[in-house]
């Protein structure tokens, strides 16, 4: 996602923080493009970006940790404003000659920060902010030119600066919303200190994304997994659908768009593909195979087709078109080669074969749910479309523990559209990110009709979120949990126990594979 150099642009150098896309939003919240980068880029290909300042993110290592990452010192030279959170602020010191220990006070949690000496941080903030904190090493002696901000009863040097040079440090972390005015923080260090303009919005990257799309296909074809001459839709059905999903996909591309759609029904290749396999990684793995192995062959029959009309003469379909999230890139695979650990991996990130001959075409690959909303509404996509509830790649598959069988499919189909029309009945559908059922390979005694029973435990995972990264169950009325667990008990046979999730993401995922 490139800005133009007429923009502006804060550069954040990632050293594997949970917190370094959170940093990424707060700067867009900004009006002002932000970019994650690889923390080693060399210094002058950081330059060359041109950049109005960079953060340095916080990250789980140790300065002095062998193979810790390090960063190029050269960038606090440039005179370009550099602000280091946690991790950052201890790089900056180590590199610049201050001192980083582990003092054996562990300080996680929140914290009050004590402001003096003005500076432009934190101006029009007062004298005292609650803060929050996650750092076991800490800055105890500081560089030469250095000076204390702020301070909290834990640590000494909680904010520090050079502004001489524009280089400024952070032991807490404003991006957090355990920071009630970290935001107004961000906002002094990109607007009065890095003089950065509100120059970037959804309709500028709409336009910025349509220019590199088209600047990487050229005049070659392109087929997406579900307009224009070049752009073909294919809609796989892998028999790991929600109840009359294919109908209802289908029906709205023919009523709202006009594009060519080929239907696809591999059901039964994916359901002998995962006969017997438990594992969740290894069904991620042969789904996302699966899944090139059927766009494949849909494409060449879709060039078959083309040759047969006579009116498409092209050389073959050479481009696939995903719609990647940043969340799904995040915990999946290392982005750019952060040392961010991998949470899973996706079908369409982190499980799709190293061989296959499509080139991605990924335009949303580095926004989040809600800004992809914000883009779709510009671009006058129908409601049910903009605000459907995230949906995984590998469908139903992740959401059956243990084996996937049609009867298990069954169940879990049955308890999934009583959720969903249970929540739009109440007006709760489009309050929360996401609503469904999980099934558990476990059962459990009951009594129905005073016959003992013993049969399957359905989970409901209902969370709200802004961007994914991030959840927390909600608390829906009792009234509406006691009907969904009422049906499903009732009208789905085969259950016989219905629970609630109230696990936060984290330490949980959303989804349970």
């Amino acid at each position: 996602m490139a800005a133009p150099s007429t923009h502006s642009k804060i550069l954040i150098l990632d050293f594997g923080s949970q917190y370094t896309q959170v940093i990424a939003r707060r700067i867009r919240e900004c009006q002002v493009y932000s970019e994650i980068i690889r923390f080693d880029r060399p210094a002058a290909e950081i330059a060359a970006l041109k950049p109005n300042g960079i953060i340095l993110s916080g990250g789980p290592a140790s300065v002095y940790d062998k193979g810790a990452p390090q960063i190029d010192p050269k960038i606090f030279s440039f005179g370009i404003p550099v602000l280091g959170i946690c991790y950052g602020l201890m790089l900056m010191a180590h590199h610049l000659g201050g001192q980083v220990v582990f003092t054996g006070r562990r300080e996680y949690g929140p914290g009050m920060l004590r402001i003096r000496n003005g500076s432009e941080l934190f101006e029009g903030l007062g004298n005292q902010l609650d803060v929050w904190n996650s750092h076991g090493d800490e800055v105890t002696a500081l560089p030469e030119g250095f000076r204390v901000v702020g301070s909290t009863e834990g640590c000494d040097f909680a904010a520090v600066e050079d502004r001489q040079r524009k280089l400024y440090g952070l032991q807490f972390h404003p991006e957090v919303a355990h920071t009630p005015r970290g935001r107004e923080i961000l906002q002094n260090f990109v607007y009065h200190i890095c003089h950065c303009a509100m120059d970037w919005t959804m309709g500028s990257f709409i336009e910025e994304a349509c220019a590199r799309v088209r600047k990487q296909v050229g005049d070659q074809k392109v087929v997406l997994g579900l307009s224009g001459d070049q752009l073909t839709c294919i809609f796989v059905n892998n028999g790991l659908l929600r109840a009359r999903e294919e109908e209802i996909v289908q029906r709205v591309f023919g009523e709202n768009f006009h594009v060519r759609l080929k239907y696809v029904d591999a059901s039964d290749r994916f359901l002998t593909l995962l006969k017997d396999v438990t594992d969740p990684e290894t069904k991620r793995k042969l789904i996302g195979n699966e899944f090139i192995e059927v766009f494949q062959h849909a494409t060449e029959e879709l060039l078959e087709e083309d040759r047969r009309n006579g009116d498409r003469k092209h050389g073959g379909y050479k481009f696939l078109a995903q719609g990647t999230l940043y969340p799904d890139v995040i915990e999946s695979v290392s982005i750019q080669g952060n040392p961010a650990q991998v949470i899973k991996s996706h079908h369409n990130v982190g499980g799709l074969p190293e061989k296959m001959h499509f080139e991605l075409v990924e335009p949303v690959r580095q926004l989040f749910k809600d800004e992809v909303r914000q883009a779709g509404l510009q671009l006058g996509l129908p409601k049910e479309v903009v605000y459907r509830q995230p949906f995984p790649g590998p469908g139903l598959a992740v959401r059956i523990l243990g084996e996937v069988t049609p009867e298990r499919l069954g169940i879990l189909r049955e308890a999934d559209t009583i959720v969903q029309s249970e929540m739009e009945a109440a007006d709760w559908y489009y309050k929360v990110w996401q609503s469904f059922a999980v099934l558990l390979p476990v059962q459990s005694v009951g009594v129905m009709g005073d016959q003992r029973t013993y049969e399957n435990t359905v989970v409901l995972r209902i969370v709200e979120s802004q961007d994914g990264m991030t959840a927390d169950w909600v608390r829906l009325p009792y009234e509406l949990l006691a009907r969904i667990s009422s049906r499903i008990s009732n009208e789905v046979k085969g259950v016989n126990r219905v629970c609630y999730d109230i696990s936060s993401k984290p330490p949980s995922t959303i989804e349970w594979e």
